[in-house]
């Protein structure tokens, strides 16, 4: 895949995510270096470790979108985890280690998933030649035809798509059951990794199903593709992707932060998660299902609300950890119309989309849009500032009588939301605006 450079990945954010350019242009600079890395000699290449990212901001303002677009656009093995969800070595809960095992999982899943569409057409040929042969084998008891010309007049409906959902009784294979890690238990355990070769020497299990043509060419296709894979290749490529390629998002970091001032068991288990995210930042080396992960070249994005802590609060050595730190600001006005307009993604295009399905046509006017974001910025300010995700609260407020009574029955109906219409119908939120004034 082509390697983007910052402008770029900052122009692909864009398309989805307005404002936030520091924190965008931080995340774009810190990815191209890993581009550059890789070109350089070996020997300067092990001395230049990825300068870790902590984004501190508001919830609701792009942090966490961020992380979601980047996993889109950049060909590399990425995960989102939560701060809150890893406990302290000795505790119940899940522990710091199991996000390298959850890079190590993506970062193979993602080499498979390229293998596959390299042996698709191979697999895709297999597949539809035993499919056909499923059917001329059923045609021909019942037919004094030749069996060439059968597979012939066969081989035309699959390709033209009559038989798309024509029922053929097929044998698979009967797949292992997979055991999940019990609570509390710290290393994730699959039944067949236990087995290990010794599954290999047991005959595989079969079954019959009854299933459409479609269905049936879409599961010989995903067993020739596990026959064609080189798994030794894949695992060795996603272990090597995740070290030298592989993004972490640490969510929430400011959850496990101790409060100035503070104290108690609360903090206490809280410094002890950072003190075991350290080793995994600072470069380890974490045994996984795969093999051995070196840590020191993943790089590693923290973003957190800070509302009742600070950067601070962590632990000094988790700090300078994270050398780039970005401010991200508080949603404004001018930011909500853009939002309700610019991004593909916009919340009026998704809510126009979905009403679509019901042969509603759905236009918002430019007052309208306007008068949605100072009712939009006038709930955060006098309520708790869930930044962007307020849009979502006013729509299903306005659009509440709309999507409860579409049913789909009628022919087009069009519906142009204005100013008139906004203030008809979020009445209510612009009077409880208006009464909070007036109290102390």
């Amino acid at each position: 895949m082509e390697q983007l450079t910052p402008k770029q990945i900052v122009a692909e954010l864009d398309r989805y995510i307005v404002g936030q350019t520091a924190a965008k242009r931080a995340v774009a600079i810190a990815l191209r270096n890993r581009y550059r890395r890789s070109k350089l000699p070996e020997s300067v290449r092990e001395e230049i470790t990825p300068k870790n990212i902590i984004m501190k901001g508001p919830t609701g303002v792009g942090k966490t979108e961020i992380a979601r677009r980047l996993a889109k656009i950049m060909h590399a093995p990425f995960i989102k985890v939560e701060a809150t969800k890893y406990t302290e070595v000795g505790y119940v809960g899940r522990d710091v280690e199991s996000m390298i095992r959850d890079l190590a999982e993506t970062a193979v899943h993602l080499v498979k998933q390229e293998q596959m569409a390299v042996v698709e057409s191979k697999a895709r040929e297999f597949a539809e030649q035993k499919v056909v042969d499923i059917i001329v084998k059923a045609r021909k008891k019942n037919s004094e035809t030749a069996e060439s010309v059968i597979k012939a007049q066969v081989l035309d409906e699959l390709h033209d798509g009559r038989l798309k959902n024509t029922v053929v009784e097929i044998e698979v294979a009967e797949h292992a059951p997979q055991m999940e890690a019990m609570p509390g238990m710290s290393i994730d355990i699959n039944l067949n990794d236990m087995l290990g070769s010794l599954s290999s020497l047991i005959p595989q299990r079969k079954k019959r199903r009854k299933v459409s043509v479609e269905e049936a060419v879409s599961l010989f296709m995903e067993e020739e593709s596990e026959r064609l894979l080189d798994m030794d290749a894949i695992k060795a490529e996603g272990v090597r992707r995740a070290q030298e390629d592989g993004i972490i998002f640490i969510d929430e970091i400011d959850k496990i932060a101790n409060r100035q001032g503070s104290g108690g068991g609360m903090d206490v288990s809280r410094e002890g998660v950072q003190r075991d995210i350290l080793p995994i930042v600072e470069g380890c080396t974490v045994m996984t299902k795969y093999g051995a992960i070196k840590t020191d070249y993943i790089l590693f994005i923290a973003s957190g609300a800070f509302q009742i802590s600070s950067v601070t609060d962590l632990i000094p050595e988790l700090q300078g950890r994270f050398p780039i730190r970005v401010d991200l600001r508080s949603l404004t006005f001018n930011d909500f119309v853009r939002i309700f307009t610019e991004p593909e993604n916009a919340v009026t295009r998704q809510y126009a989309a979905m009403l679509s399905v019901e042969n509603i046509n759905l236009t918002f006017t430019p007052e309208a849009i306007e008068e949605m974001s100072r009712i939009a910025v006038l709930e955060n300010e006098t309520g708790e500032d869930i930044g962007a995700r307020r849009l979502h609260t006013v729509m299903e407020s306005l659009l509440e009588d709309i999507s409860f009574n579409a049913d789909g029955n009628n022919p087009q109906i069009n519906v142009n939301v204005d100013k008139a219409y906004v203030v008809e119908h979020l009445a209510k939120e612009i009077s409880e605006h208006n009464l909070r004034k007036y109290i102390l």
